[in-house]
């Protein structure tokens, strides 16, 4: 086959002309289409997977209601005086029953925002690694909602068998009044 250098050089133009388009094409046409076929995907995804957590939240929702309800009702009472006298009561009340002994509490009050404030108090305490592991399960069951925040065990003696407790816990007044 001989080709003619006229036809040659116009064969030549075609090609490169077909392979400018189909580079162009990829660039402008080909690949923003995939991106947008893989972002369209990974949204897919997701909202798939919102919509069983939502499913989820619909199906336990007498639950989370009931938790709630009980976590609201169970907050500290709304005069702040009568809250501290609680929860001060209730370490007494915790510290007879596991039969420790309670060094100091300092509890503190802490607006956290405009419809509630926390009262975090430490307390520091002293007994067996049994008292103050009964101490701790009096505190997590009891219905007042306080939460444990930190626990700090050391040993007194060489032995382990004095135990000190720090032990930071907060509770939850809803609508406070202002402090």
């Amino acid at each position: 086959m001989n080709f003619d250098p006229k036809n040659r050089q116009h064969l030549l133009l075609i090609i490169a002309a077909i392979g400018v388009a189909l580079l162009a094409g990829d660039r402008l046409v080909l690949s923003p289409l995939v991106k947008a076929w893989q972002d369209r995907t990974t949204r897919l995804a997701k909202l798939s997977r919102d919509i069983d957590q939502g499913r989820q939240l619909l199906l336990s929702e007498r639950s989370v209601r009931d938790r709630w309800d009980s976590m609201r009702t169970n907050t500290l009472p709304e005069d702040v005086s009568i809250a501290e006298g609680g929860v001060l009561k209730a370490f007494d009340r915790w510290s007879r029953e596991s039969r420790i002994s309670i060094t100091s509490v300092k509890p503190q009050w802490k607006r956290n925002a405009e419809d509630h404030v926390t009262l975090e108090c430490r307390v520091d305490a002293f007994g067996s690694l049994s008292t103050l592991a009964r101490f701790l399960y009096e505190v997590e069951r009891d219905p007042l909602a306080l939460r444990v925040d930190l626990v700090e065990i050391t040993s007194r003696d060489s032995e382990g068998a004095q135990l000190t407790l720090g032990l930071q816990v907060s509770g939850l007044l809803l609508n406070p009044p202002e402090l």
